[in-house]
């Protein structure tokens, strides 16, 4: 088969698809867009039968500018629109994509009757509803009836749909488009986020060797709530135990870590997301890592970070919804998960503080980690589920 993937983002688990997808004889397009920042896979093709292409000339989105990121994103759907012609591809799969922007490709690929899969990471209209009903923007109000209804026109087109937790399969039912739900929990390429000495060339580089570190690493947006490491960092340091805090990110959380760091008097180590090859020594530099989540995110997202960690063989705590799938395998590692709420911070400071003074338990946590990683995370089985699914998709446009 001829398949154009398109993952918005760019994420690491996506490019190892189409990767093993290629070795097993297809012919990939894997396509990503330039304007989202955020930390990204290997785009490189060193594989027979791979091809990356992007959308977007660079500029980055302006999240907070609501009508002109609408624009830019609807226009991305017309680039991406156009890609999908010069590919000619006999089935599409696309994932993390903004809703402008999927309303406009599924447009288009129902003209050119073109069959193709909606890998659903993120329910967006739950998200905004979730926000607008907290008041993080008046107008998200409106902006959620507007969108369910491109995200839901969008699902009853796609031919097939692959959720990536059973949360997800109510919201499909109330669309009537839960018969066509294959639920294929995410992963992390198990070969390329491996764990690595604690003091290594980066930790080396960036002064954090036999530095105590807590480490954030990935995306922090309206379901998140940044303060939160600036305050476990600042209960830890009320506790005897005072940290390193370690943020690697690009975007609207930077400068409110700033602001809260400088306030509370905590070290904070800002940077912007790293090259891929380096997230093996990224993640073992944190002595504790850390996974965000707000309380009324659970239903929509799972952070994929978390599966990051687990390949690195950290031990890992959760502020995140007790019942987000995430939550679920942090446990199941045996590390630990608390509410997203300052009033956690005191038991959640209490455990860091355990780990962190514990070097063999710590040890202990990160084979966990790792050892959960490698039961869950086998590459061989979900691809060859989702091969099953575009190969159906494909033959039943056929017929």
């Amino acid at each position: 088969m001829r398949i154009l993937v398109h993952d918005y983002s760019g994420h690491p688990f996506q490019v190892q698809l189409s990767r093993e997808l290629a070795r097993r004889g297809h012919d990939i397009v894997h396509s990503t867009c330039t304007a989202y920042v955020s930390g990204k896979g290997d785009l490189t093709s060193d594989t027979a039968g791979l091809r990356f292409v992007t959308i977007g000339d660079g500029t980055a989105l302006r999240k907070e500018a609501y009508f002109h990121r609408l624009r830019q994103e609807t226009l991305l759907g017309f680039e991406l629109a156009r890609q999908v012609r010069r590919e000619k591809p006999d089935v599409v799969m696309l994932s993390n994509m903004p809703i402008p922007t999927l309303v406009v490709t599924t447009a288009v690929l129902r003209r050119l009757r073109i069959p193709w899969v909606l890998w659903h990471q993120d329910v967006t209209a739950v998200a905004l509803k979730t926000f607008a009903a907290a008041d993080v923007a008046k107008a998200m109000g409106v902006a959620a009836k507007v969108f369910e209804a491109g995200e839901k026109w969008s699902a009853r087109r796609a031919s097939a749909i692959v959720v990536i937790a059973e949360s997800f399969v109510r919201v499909h039912r109330q669309w009537g488009t839960a018969g066509k739900v294959t639920v294929i929990p995410n992963w992390a390429p198990l070969d390329e986020i491996v764990p690595v000495p604690r003091d290594n060339a980066w930790s080396e580089e960036h002064g954090l060797t036999g530095v105590r570190t807590v480490l954030y690493s990935g995306t922090l947006g309206l379901k998140h709530n940044p303060v939160l490491l600036v305050r476990l960092a600042e209960r830890l340091r009320d506790r005897g135990a005072p940290v390193r805090l370690v943020v690697v990110n690009d975007g609207p959380a930077v400068p409110v870590l700033r602001r809260a760091a400088a306030d509370a008097g905590i070290e904070l180590t800002l940077l912007p997301f790293q090259p891929y090859e380096r997230l093996p020594e990224v993640l073992g530099t944190g002595d504790l890592l850390v996974v965000l989540l707000a309380a009324d995110a659970g239903e929509f997202s799972v952070p994929s970070k978390t599966l990051s960690y687990l390949c690195a063989g950290r031990p890992v705590l959760g502020l995140l919804p007790s019942d987000n799938l995430a939550a679920q395998l942090l446990r199941q590692a045996g590390s630990a998960v608390f509410p997203p709420l300052e009033s956690s911070l005191d038991d959640a400071s209490a455990w860091a503080q355990e780990v962190l003074a514990d070097p063999a338990h710590a040890e202990s946590l990160g084979k966990e980690s790792r050892a959960l990683a490698e039961r869950e995370f086998a590459l061989e089985d979900c691809a060859a589920r989702f091969e099953d699914i575009l190969r159906a998709v494909s033959r039943g446009s056929a017929r």
